[in-house]
């Protein structure tokens, strides 16, 4: 009776003490949410448990996880709040506006192996105390205002496989960091200095870019790659600083060699000059011989040409460029600007022209402003080049538009890292992207290989696809003016990349059908002419694309498409999720509700006239409210799932 007793005891006690973190942790979340609670942060504070609102997991009746992506908190995160979440492990604020500096009691978060803090605007030091947080794993508080010097302290976080830190403030020079773990790092775009630790040698060359760092796999520092001085005839004997003379013979030798060498070496200066010349020329005739075969690749290119796909040609990514190069002007000017290299936006310049026309390459498709190409470098290096056409505009115009181009910033954007101009080739180079386009998922292959789709990827494409739109338009008047399917470029863990932003204002009118019609508003009717609000209109038929798994009017080669506004309009709101929704979407009835206001959003995106369709501001933060419902729904079920285990 007494061991019974005993127990019971120890079942209460471990009761009232787990329900009392809980309430700890909750008030922790509740504390969080009055200091920096969002617009979308709507947790039902009557409920009793924190473990069914949205973006919170628990385990063992105790916070563990807190995920509030994009929720639009601001402010300042007070201390007192989240570190008594003291058994919380992933930790996820990122896309916010937080600002301050990290809180000081961030220390108390002792099983913390997860922390994403980036795309914030958090300012200060990194405080000593966060080195105390042994389990940390991930690391990400890049795209903020950090400043300071790196602190050696992260040598304390020996677990740690991420560290990313860049486009902050910090400065000085790395330290040395023995993380035998380490996987993925980054310090681009700080303003540091000095030589690259060894033990950091082995990350790629853009993990550093945007500082003023030397050594490898950058440029050699300074001094480093001097020779040894060389030693004179002088022989310096014990402290009397005696030298031995040298013999007339040995003068006689050392003048008759000297000759020697120098003709010998006028010679071999001579023989190389003349093989240089040979090769040039061959050069220039192999690059001519495949100019039209490079053409025929691309008109036969039918399949994916839409679509981000390709098939290997194995011809040079520029043979074409390179003959209209070498073809004109004499003695080797290119164009009428002389400009004989490519221009770079940042600082990665790992490869230069010369290795851009030797690369082998495929063509990945024939659009609507030119031929993209996949180059594969001899380095390793993959990138995408589009070779554009129909460039109508000046020189100095080409430029001054281009710059604007290469200054747009945003991970939702494929960024322009290059581009060559002369009279006759107009090159643009891309990082690659090697899971292709959302036309190619949606629409490329059939059947048992084709990739299914569910809700959250296609949720989260139209939200990436839409902040990166929205960042366009933050940038005064700035348009896409070709939103497409085949211009949302996506990586490997499905982030949406938009392409092609701001080059509808670098060409002339096409000269053959451009198959967009589908996405045009129907108050365009010049290409080079399109505003911000037909800029949704694209992006909402992208968004019926998305939802519908059908292909808008004339989107596709070979194929008719469907007049998605109108079609979708034409059928009942009750009918929507049998006939409506893409077929792979109808296992999803937990979230039918959010598809459905998605599906609502691209009616109102698409409407016919201008003034009734929001912007793109309004649409990112309606498909956030999706996301984090969609999120909460979610959870909801995996809570259900776990109690009747």
């Amino acid at each position: 009776m007494q061991k019974l007793s005993m127990l019971l005891f120890f079942v209460l006690f471990y009761s009232i003490t787990s329900s009392a973190d809980l309430n700890s942790d909750r008030d922790a979340l509740l504390a969080l949410r009055a200091a920096v609670g969002g617009r979308t942060l709507l947790w039902n504070a009557s409920n009793t448990t924190p473990c069914n609102w949205a973006g919170v997991l628990c385990e063992n009746n105790r916070v563990t996880v807190l995920r509030l992506p994009a929720a639009s908190l601001s402010g300042e995160i007070p201390v007192n709040t989240i570190s008594n979440l003291t058994r919380v492990k992933t930790l996820s604020l990122r896309f916010n506006r937080l600002s301050g500096s990290l809180p000081s009691d961030i220390s108390q978060l002792v099983e913390l192996r997860n922390l994403y803090l980036q795309d914030n605007e958090f300012v200060g030091s990194i405080p000593s105390s966060f080195f105390t947080l042994h389990l940390m794993v991930r690391l990400d508080l890049s795209n903020n205002n950090f400043s300071g010097e790196i602190p050696s302290g992260f040598n304390n976080l020996t677990r740690l496989r991420t560290l990313l830190l860049e486009n902050n403030q910090f400065s000085g020079s790395i330290p040395e960091l023995k993380l035998s773990k380490l996987e993925q790092f980054d310090v681009s775009g700080n303003s540091l200095n000095g030589s690259i630790p060894k033990s950091l040698e082995g990350m790629p060359a853009g993990a550093f870019g945007g500082n003023s760092l030397c050594g490898k796999p950058l440029e050699v520092c300074p001094g480093e790659a001097t020779q040894p001085a060389i030693a004179t005839g002088g022989i310096e004997i014990g402290n009397a600083h005696k030298k031995k003379k040298l013999s007339g013979g040995a003068i006689a030798g050392i003048v008759v060699g000297s000759v020697l060498g120098f003709l010998l070496l006028l010679l071999i200066l001579f023989v190389l000059c003349r093989k240089r010349s040979g090769n040039n020329a061959r050069s220039v005739d192999v690059a001519t011989y495949k100019h039209p075969e490079t053409e025929l690749s691309a008109e036969k290119s039918n399949v994916d040409a839409e679509n981000g796909g390709g098939a290997n040609n194995g011809y040079s990514v520029a043979a074409a460029a390179a003959a209209a190069m070498t073809a004109t002007g004499k003695g080797g000017e290119i164009g009428g600007n002389g400009i004989k290299k490519l221009i770079f936006f940042g600082s990665d310049r790992s490869f230069d022209l010369e290795d851009l026309l030797r690369a082998s390459a495929e063509v990945l498709g024939k659009g609507t402003f030119g031929t993209a190409y996949k180059a594969v470098l001899e380095m390793g290096t993959v990138v995408a080049v589009k070779r554009l056409k129909d460039v109508t505009i000046s020189d100095m115009e080409f430029r001054e538009k281009i710059d604007k181009v290469g200054q747009m910033n945003h991970e939702n954007l494929v960024p322009l890292r290059a581009y060559y101009y002369s009279r006759e080739e107009k090159l643009l180079v891309y990082d690659y992207m090697p899971m292709g386009s959302l036309s190619a998922l949606l629409h490329g292959s059939k059947g048992a290989g084709k990739t299914p789709l569910d809700w959250q990827v296609r949720s989260g494409i139209a939200l990436g696809t839409a902040r990166g739109i929205e960042y366009l338009h933050s940038q005064g008047s700035s348009v896409h003016g070709n939103i497409k399917s085949s211009n949302v470029l996506l990586t490997k863990s499905y982030d949406a990349r938009v392409s092609d932003f701001g080059l509808a204002q670098l060409v002339g009118p096409p000269t053959s059908p451009t198959r967009v019609a589908g996405y045009r508003a129907p108050e365009v009717t010049d290409p080079r002419k399109v505003s911000q609000k037909a800029d949704v209109y694209s992006f909402g038929v992208l968004l019926l694309e998305l939802l519908t798994g059908k292909a808008p009017t004339h989107a596709l080669l070979n194929e008719e498409g469907v007049d998605l506004p109108r079609w979708v309009q034409s059928i009942v709101q009750d009918q929507w999720t049998s006939q409506v929704f893409d077929i792979e979407l109808l296992r999803y009835q937990s979230v039918e509700e959010e598809m459905v206001q998605l599906l609502q959003l691209a009616i109102d995106c698409s409407t016919q006239y201008p003034d009734h369709r929001p912007s793109m501001s309004d649409v990112v933060e309606r498909i956030q409210e999706l996301c984090l419902s969609s999120l909460r729904v979610t959870q909801e079920q995996s809570d259900s799932v776990n109690e009747s285990d």
